[in-house]
């Protein structure tokens, strides 16, 4: 599987279609950018483990911020099950919005009546729908990443 940064290649497409790189745009074949424009990132579900063992996942957006995170589960395979079920369900799932003593807002996902996330903290009413707009749109969509057995992602330290 391949990542892709999309603040990188969001940038990349800004320059290409005002030509202001002629670089990119002129001498760039069609056929690759062709293939970014199709292969949009929407949405991921990643899986990783807590530091109590644990593992959860978390729905981030397109642009890479967490927009939930889920329950703890004992065992990895859990989480993709979750994952399927909210994936499968998305039209029955509910949203409940709450406000922080703090003033900022957060919404709890309800599905078959047992809470199955807990949103990141957003400012704004328009942020928050935002967020909950995202997950209607894109998590059936979502493809997910495990990082749960990654016990160093980048080798040794020099």
């Amino acid at each position: 599987m391949e990542l892709v940064d999309t603040l990188d290649l969001k940038s990349s497409e800004r320059l290409v279609r005002a030509g202001s790189s002629p670089a990119l745009s002129t001498k760039a074949p069609n056929i690759v950018w062709s293939f970014f424009y199709a292969k949009k990132i929407m949405g991921t579900f990643v899986i990783s483990k807590r530091q109590n063992g644990y593992y959860k996942y978390e729905f981030t957006s397109r642009k890479g911020k967490a927009i939930f995170v889920s329950n703890d589960f004992e065992l990895r395979f859990e989480c993709e099950e979750d994952i399927e079920k909210l994936k499968n369900s998305i039209e029955e799932v509910f949203f409940m919005k709450f406000k922080s003593k703090n003033g900022k807002m957060y919404f709890k996902i309800i599905l078959h009546e047992k809470e199955v996330a807990v949103s990141r903290k957003y400012t704004t009413p328009l942020l928050l729908q935002k967020g909950i707009d995202e997950i209607v749109k894109y998590a059936d969509k979502a493809e997910f990443l495990d990082f749960s057995s990654a016990e160093d992602i980048f080798g040794p330290s020099e």
